[in-house]
């Protein structure tokens, strides 16, 4: 009886620790928080059990060339566990949370070899500024690399295998209360859009790249402007002077992303959507 006492004190002691550490992720952005509806994930629309499928027009410059290309965002729930942080398949576990993935893939030709990119971001569902998890990977004729981002309450913890010199194998920590470039398409479609709205974050560099690099955090600007020309909401984001990247957002729900332009010319503009279960044949 003693050693069942002990045991649930302790499943009980993890649980409590589990469920302050997701607070904390959640109190990092408590002084942008205002600015976002925190239950815009938690909609019946994304419990279709089917997946928004975009497909945009993209372009990027590599080697010195802007490329044009099909960048494909795929959002979809998904019930996570907290053991693995991954899909679950026992869903009677109770470690079991719900999370949005929004899976970013692209095929890029350049004169030689093509490159290839997937990024897998995992984000909240209860709140979509907290990203819980992303993984990033690049492939092309000169090698691989993968990245790993795991939020914790101290910030996220940067696991890599790099294939560039002076990287290589390793690991770092950013700080806490930094959005990701990459997260912006969809953790900007939570937003209590007003025309006029202004408010600065940290923003960290797009991560979308076989290096792993400085990983500059920007002390960035935020404006949200109605667009009626487009009839979008348009956030312009003014990451250091010379640096301003535009996203636009369809006005209705669930605030699709129809245009983005970015001062490194990494540019989207939606030419398909669709909602199916991708996963079957």
């Amino acid at each position: 009886m003693k050693h069942i006492l002990i045991i649930l004190v302790l499943f009980c002691f993890s649980c409590k620790e589990k469920a302050q550490t997701q607070d904390k992720k959640r109190n990092q952005f408590a002084t942008i928080s205002s600015y976002f509806h925190q239950d815009w994930a938690n909609q019946k629309h994304w419990d279709d059990g089917l997946a928004e499928v975009a497909v945009y027009e993209a372009k990027r410059s590599i080697y010195g060339k802007v490329r044009d290309f099909d960048y494909t965002y795929i959002t979809v729930s998904e019930d996570f566990n907290k053991a693995f942080r991954v899909k679950t398949d026992d869903y009677q576990r109770k470690d079991l949370y719900k999370v949005l993935k929004v899976n970013a893939f692209a095929r890029i030709p350049t004169d030689n070899y093509p490159y290839h990119f997937l990024t897998s971001m995992f984000f909240l569902r209860e709140n979509a500024l907290v990203l819980d998890k992303m993984t990033t990977s690049s492939q092309e004729w000169c090698g691989n690399t993968f990245k790993e981002y795991l939020q914790d309450s101290k910030g996220i913890n940067l696991n890599y295998h790099s294939y560039w010199d002076n990287e290589g194998d390793g690991k770092t920590q950013i700080a806490a209360g930094v959005l990701l470039e990459d997260q912006l398409p969809y953790t900007l479609r939570a937003l209590k859009f007003q025309d006029g709205l202004a408010f600065s974050a940290s923003v960290l560099e797009s991560q979308i790249s076989s290096k792993v690099g400085k990983l500059t955090v920007y002390d960035a600007n935020f404006k949200i402007i109605d667009d009626k020309a487009s009839n979008t909401w348009k956030v312009e984001l003014t990451l250091e002077s010379g640096k301003v990247n535009s996203y636009y957002f369809a006005k209705a729900y669930p605030n699709v992303l129809m245009k983005q332009t970015t001062w490194d010319s990494r540019n989207l503009i939606l030419k398909d959507l669709s909602r199916y279960a991708y996963w079957q044949q």
